[in-house]
């Protein structure tokens, strides 16, 4: 066997580290061809707070998808959801508390995936504006964000309901 014929299969296995190394989670396997590319920025089956994703069962299924700008300095107050929310940083630093103190911080390029039926608290720590898009995976009549204080009792909610369109933070 000569020497060529020996280093082929070590080519070919050191040609295929580095692309894989290269492409990462980079490119999905997606089924589009000429020219399209996807990239997964997240796959899981755990919230922000270690939670499980689930998703409404119902027959009245509602998406909302919408973009919220955070000034820098501004929060978006105590809330949590009902329903399922996932955001996409567009642009700026966002820090989101959540009610057991744990925090995590969001820049552009990542997804938030949210938490639900618990309290949480958004704020732009950065200088410049945050930017987001934002789907809420919801259910028709059920509102998108309950604005509660995290001192106040489950009561306090149903009184601070929010269900217009656009009133909606992550």
């Amino acid at each position: 066997m000569t020497t060529a014929h020996r280093f082929r299969p070590l080519a070919a296995v050191f040609t295929l580290l580095i692309l894989l190394l290269s492409a990462g989670t980079v490119v999905a396997d997606s089924g589009y061809t000429g020219g399209v590319t996807a990239r997964v920025l997240t796959k899981t089956a755990i919230t922000a707070n270690g939670g499980k994703v689930v998703y409404p069962c119902t027959d009245r299924a509602e998406v909302t998808a919408m973009t919220v700008e955070l000034a820098p300095g501004a929060s978006t107050g105590w809330h949590k959801h009902p329903n399922p929310v996932y955001a996409y940083v567009l642009a700026g630093t966002l820090t989101v508390e959540l009610e057991d103190g744990k925090a995590a911080t969001y820049h552009p390029g990542e997804a938030v995936i949210e938490v639900v039926d618990t309290l949480h608290n958004g704020t732009n720590t950065g200088l410049d504006p945050v930017k987001l898009a934002v789907f809420y995976l919801g259910v028709e009549g059920t509102p998108l964000v309950i604005k509660q204080d995290p001192t106040a009792g489950p009561a306090a909610s149903d009184t601070a309901r929010s269900t217009a369109p656009g009133h909606g933070r992550p």
